[in-house]
């Protein structure tokens, strides 16, 4: 597991309307090239989308589910099927400076080629890199919008 923090400068209704809209991750998400909706509606717990990332040079697909919906603190993304099964929990509390946003990962090499489909932490450190990149993403489109 790996836990990320950062602070965005707007409050956490702001955040969590962006992280709410999943398919809008490709805007601040490097490796997702597309989401598709599978079902109609806000975000809710249950809500089912497909994911379309570049994964070390491959393109792949995750049918990803939405296990945790607390509006405005917190909202758990889960992938049931496609390769490097992850759980990412965003959780978000108010600070002085705007939100505290705290990413919690698991995520395993499973579906990977080559060193990262034996050893789990290589796997997670690979990711916790790009989710901090990923994350100051987030931040500067929230804080510029």
């Amino acid at each position: 597991m790996f836990e990320i923090t950062t602070t965005i400068a707007r409050p956490p209704h702001e955040v969590f309307a962006y992280l709410a809209r999943i398919e809008d991750a490709p805007r601040w998400y490097s490796a997702v090239e597309r989401v598709e909706r599978l079902d109609t509606g806000p975000t809710r717990r249950g809500t089912r989308s497909r994911f379309r990332r570049q994964l070390g040079g491959a393109t792949v697909d995750n049918e990803v589910e939405v296990s945790e919906f607390e509006p405005d603190q917190a909202i758990t993304l889960r992938s049931i099927s496609g390769p490097t099964p992850f759980v990412y929990r965003y959780r978000l509390q108010p600070s002085n400076e705007g939100t505290l946003l705290q990413l919690q990962g698991e995520i395993s090499g499973e579906g990977l080629g080559g060193p990262f489909a034996l050893f789990k932490s290589l796997a997670e450190s690979f990711f916790r890199r790009g989710m901090v990149a990923n994350l100051g993403s987030l931040k500067r489109l929230v804080e510029n919008a």
